[in-house]
C-alpha cells in the first residue's frame, strides 16, 4: 500500500499568532512530508507493504531489525494525528460529556491542563504527549520519547501534542511553556470529542480507529474544524 500526503483541514497561516505560517509550513511540507516518503520506500518488497499504516506500526515496533520502518510510519502516523488535533477555531469547546469525564479523571479541567502542560515541558529531548483512554475507560496523560504512540502500548489515542523541537523553534526558540499555552489555545476538542466517542477496541484488545481518521493517511482531506 502506497500512503498519501493527507492535506491540512485548514490554511497554514490559519492557526496564526498560534501557530505561523513559517512553522506549520516548515513543519508540514519537510517534516511530515519526509516522514510519508521514508516510510513508502522501506516498505517496497517487504512484509509490511500490504498491510495498513496501523499495522505496520503495531508489527514493527520493538523489531530491532525494522527500526527505520518503525520510525518513518509511526512519524507519519503522528503528524496526521496531531495536524487534526489543531483548529483555527479560537477556543473550541469542551462538550458537557467530555468536561464531566476529565473532572472525573483529573479532578478539574484546570488540573488536567496544568498536567498535561506539566508533561510537555519535561519530556527530555523529542517525543509527543498524548491523552489517552485504557481498555477500562479511564483517561491518562501519557508522554511518549521520540516515535512512539499511543497503539503500540494499547491505548485509545484522544488529543496530541507534537514536543520535537520543529513544532515550536521557528515562533518561540526553546520556550515550551509558550508553545504549550499557544497550543492549548487551537487544541480541537471536536476531534478530541469524536476519538473520545468512536475509537474502539475489537474483541483481541486492539485500537480500532474510527474511519474518518483512517482514511487520512489514504489521502483524505477531512475538516474537523
Amino acid at each position: 500500500m502506497k500512503f498519501k500526503m493527507p492535506e491540512l483541514p485548514y490554511a497554514v497561516d490559519a492557526l496564526e499568532p498560534s501557530l505561523s505560517a513559517e512553522t506549520v509550513t516548515t513543519h508540514y511540507e519537510k517534516h511530515h512530508r519526509k516522514y510519508l516518503d521514508n516510510i513508502n520506500k522501506l516498505i517496497v518488497g517487504t512484509a509490511y507493504e500490504d498491510m495498513s499504516l496501523e499495522e505496520i506500526i503495531t508489527e514493527s515496533f520493538q523489531r530491532e531489525v525494522d527500526e527505520g520502518i518503525f520510525n518513518n510510519a509511526a512519524q507519519f502516523w503522528n503528524h496526521n494525528f496531531y495536524w487534526m488535533s489543531l483548529t483555527p477555531t479560537r477556543k473550541s469547546k469542551l462538550s458537557t460529556a467530555l468536561t464531566k469525564e476529565l473532572e472525573d479523571g483529573f479532578g478539574s479541567i484546570r488540573a488536567f491542563a496544568d498536567e498535561f502542560k506539566t508533561q510537555v515541558k519535561k519530556l527530555f529531548g523529542s517525543g509527543y504527549v498524548w491523552l489517552v483512554k485504557d481498555e477500562d475507560g479511564a483517561l491518562e496523560i501519557l508522554s511518549l520519547k521520540d516515535a512512539e504512540c499511543p497503539l503500540v502500548h494499547h491505548k485509545i489515542p484522544l488529543l496530541c501534542c507534537d514536543v520535537w523541537e520543529h513544532a515550536y523553534y521557528l515562533d518561540v526558540k526553546n520556550e515550551r511553556e509558550r508553545y504549550f499555552e499557544n497550543y492549548w489555545s487551537i487544541v480541537n476538542w471536536k476531534f478530541v470529542e469524536k476519538n473520545n466517542k468512536e475509537n474502539l477496541y475489537n474483541p483481541e484488545g486492539r485500537v480500532i480507529l474510527h474511519e474518518d481518521f483512517m482514511g487520512i493517511s489514504r489521502g483524505v482531506n477531512l475538516g474537523f474544524s
